[in-house]
């Protein structure tokens, strides 16, 4: 039975230590503050602690679902727990930059850690399914060692490359997440306000070559102002903006459509809406109360 510490008990990874405890693995989630920990249900095979040694000391893999490259760093290589770790498997599945991911992989091999990372696109209803994209970024061989855990999360990881290239293209995709809901939110808004019907809107948009599934999926908490549960919150795309323009910037990437987005997902954050989800960029796009008087 495979044994497995999951730090960072944010969204995904809660939803990620139960699905693998649900499949038969040993899990102990960890997390530094213990009120993620009070909202995953324990069992036999899923315990929880808030003691960081003893979480990994167990682990074959050590799966990371932190924040950002800060918080990586903070808990393994910034502390005594470096040397604990030696002899184990490290996976990184959040959303970092991929020179933050390549430093990161040669602290860990000095400490004779096995790195890789699998960063996915998805949310909770995906990984509660197992339906995830994976992006693996990893020696052949590493892949064709984990590939068959890895199918846990999704059907078809796919390696991308060497560490850093699956970082990389993640924030290729988080980029298009901002990009396109703040796009549709913009034309939706015209629509809505113009007093064209949405359906005709949509009839029209989805059998075009401008259609994306996401446009259906955020539709109706646009309408309904409903930003309540998310699966992925505005505060965390902002966050994924950074590292995007930091990562084109270094590869002489003119920034400057994604920082108009930007601008877009701050004022959302500005309305409070930052632990909402990034549909509520809609609110920032199309503010209650601004609608203009019509006149003959």
């Amino acid at each position: 039975m495979t044994s497995v510490a999951v730090l960072g008990m944010g969204l995904m990874g809660r939803a990620a230590a139960g699905r693998l405890a649900a499949l038969g693995q040993s899990v102990v989630a960890w997390n530094r503050s213990p009120a993620a920990l009070a909202e995953l249900p324990t069992t036999d095979r899923l315990s929880v602690t808030t003691d960081l040694a003893s979480a990994i000391a167990p682990a074959e893999r050590v799966v990371l679902w932190l924040a950002d490259g800060a918080a990586i760093r903070s808990v393994l290589l910034d502390g005594a727990i470096g040397s604990q770790l030696a002899g184990k498997t490290v996976v990184q599945m959040g959303t970092i930059a991929p020179e933050e991911s390549r430093s990161i992989a040669t602290d860990l091999a000095a400490l004779g850690v096995d790195y890789y990372e699998a960063p996915v696109l998805g949310s909770i209803p995906e990984l509660s399914a197992g339906k995830l994209l994976l992006m693996v970024g990893a020696t052949p061989a590493q892949f064709d060692r984990e590939r068959a855990w890895l199918q846990t999360f999704g059907p078809e990881p796919l390696l991308v490359g060497p560490v850093g290239a699956a970082a990389a293209l993640k924030l290729a995709m988080n980029q298009l997440i901002g990009s396109l809901t703040t796009a549709f939110a913009a034309s939706l808004a015209l629509v809505e306000r113009e007093g064209i019907e949405i359906e005709t809107f949509l009839q029209i948009l989805r059998p075009s070559a401008l259609y994306a599934p996401t446009f259906d999926k955020k539709l109706q908490r646009m309408l309904d102002r409903d930003f309540d549960r998310p699966n992925f919150p505005t505060k965390h795309l902002l966050k994924d903006l950074d590292l995007f323009n930091q990562a084109a910037t270094a590869q002489g990437i003119d920034t400057a459509p994604v920082q108009a987005v930007r601008a877009v997902v701050q004022r959302a954050i500005a309305l409070g809406l930052g632990n909402t989800d990034y549909s509520a960029l809609f609110a920032a796009i199309a503010p209650e109360g601004a609608e203009p008087e019509r006149t003959l």
